[in-house]
């Protein structure tokens, strides 16, 4: 690892978490230069809802490379965008009684945000955007500025204006938060203003695993309604099945304005965002918002090949759905051998355990990598430990994964029973 010391930012973050050199990945199995296997529970944050490599994209890529097919084309049309695009209505849209238009943006899921915010401030001709407490919606200055996280604000050394932030769902207990940011809208002396927008995640992954529920969504949903505000749901990583369902929101039954999607949309991890918006809110001009790498060719073919693969009928949902309650009884067992020191969050393939410090759910990943297991906290201190597995990881492999991380529970547990005796 000497050239990464050597050469690589300081930047670098995951890789000091698991400070070995991986040489090959398939499904939910990471190899090492050592040969050494580990189960990943980490899955690309998000990116990898397929797996790692999945065979039923791999050859469909091979063959449209080995084609010539087109690998760069900016926003141009070619055959790859046209199918894709073509079959996310047929599988995704239309079955649901969507009608979006689809903007490819950069490839990342903060430029997806950003696109978002943009145009529902030009349609509104409003700037404030009301994101919410723990948001996380990328790093670049827009989406950092509505990401709720001050460590992604510190480095940017100048003011982040434009956002106004609510408390989520949860976030003063038995409170209804809702009924406070309408107050706010009502009340000219509140400091809210009319905000143009509102940015929010259904279930909040890096800010730790909050879950909205299905009431509170379809209520902030009448809320933008009611007082013209435009409603984006971000759901680059809370969608693309990670709940359950393909999109986040179908649960609640909201029909959100502008949604992001991000992360698995390609089903490869190759790069790949999109903004869908209504039709009345798409006012762009023609390269009003473009960027040198909208459109991955590469990434249309497989992420077509998913949406085959996976969404034509509801049977990949329900093994979700399945693999969810598994994970769930799991973590609720640890917790009870535990005596509740610790708090089970999430929903779907997106669930964890909430500790009461940061230090322990750092030493539990610890304890999990060193008995290959690669698992990843989050939250406003690190003190939820997310499990987030590929949601095609075979059931023997995920209750391997959920048997190593009720033992690092128990012995990080006793090693602060035994420091405090």
């Amino acid at each position: 690892m000497t050239i990464f010391n050597e050469m690589e930012s300081n930047v670098r973050g995951y890789c000091r978490s698991f400070p070995v050199t991986f040489s090959s990945a398939q499904n939910a199995l990471l190899t090492d230069t050592s040969d050494e296997k580990y189960i990943d529970f980490l899955g690309g944050a998000g990116t990898l809802n397929y797996g790692h490599n999945n065979p039923k994209f791999k050859q469909a890529l091979i063959d449209y490379i080995e084609s010539d097919g087109m690998t760069h084309g900016l926003d141009m049309h070619t055959e790859a965008k046209a199918a894709f695009m073509e079959t996310f209505r047929d599988l995704i849209l239309q079955p649901r009684n969507m009608r979006y238009r689809m903007q490819f943006t950069g490839p990342t899921g903060t430029n997806a945000v950003e696109a978002a915010l943009k145009i529902a401030r030009k349609n509104t001709g409003r700037q404030t955007i009301v994101s919410f407490t723990n948001g996380f919606h990328g790093v670049t200055q827009g989406a950092a500025a509505v990401t709720g996280n001050e460590k992604y604000k510190a480095s940017f050394g100048m003011p982040l204006p434009g956002v106004q932030f609510m408390p989520y769902d949860g976030y003063m207990g038995d409170f209804d938060t809702l009924k406070y940011f309408e107050k706010a809208l009502q009340d000219p002396s509140s400091g809210i203003g009319h905000p143009a927008a509102v940015i929010v995640e259904c279930i909040q992954g890096e800010g730790g695993l909050n879950v909205a529920s299905k009431e509170w969504l379809q209520g902030l949903e009448d809320i933008c309604r009611r007082y013209s505000m435009v409603l984006i749901v971000d759901d680059i990583q809370a969608g693309c099945g990670r709940s359950g369902t393909f999109f986040s929101f179908e649960e609640a039954g909201i029909k959100p304005d502008i949604v992001t999607l991000s992360k698995s949309l390609s089903g490869y991890g190759l790069p790949m965002a999109v903004v869908l918006l209504k039709e009345d809110l798409d006012i762009w001009k023609p390269g009003e918002h473009n960027g040198t790498f909208r459109g991955n060719n590469h990434a249309f073919i497989t992420a077509r090949r998913a949406l085959e693969e996976y969404w034509r009928n509801d049977q990949f949902s329900r093994e979700i759905q399945q693999k969810a309650r598994l994970v769930s009884s799991q973590l609720k067992r640890i917790q009870a051998a535990h005596g509740g020191q610790m708090k089970h969050k999430g929903r779907g393939l997106m669930q964890g355990l909430e500790f009461n410090d940061g230090q322990t759910a750092e030493r539990i990943t610890e304890l999990a990598f060193q008995r290959n297991l690669i698992i990843e906290t989050s939250g406003s201190h690190g003190q939820v430990v997310k499990v987030l597995c590929p949601l095609t990881i075979p059931v023997t492999e995920l209750a391997q994964g959920l048997n190593i991380l009720h033992d690092c529970v128990a012995d990080a547990m006793a090693e602060q029973i035994s420091k405090a005796s």
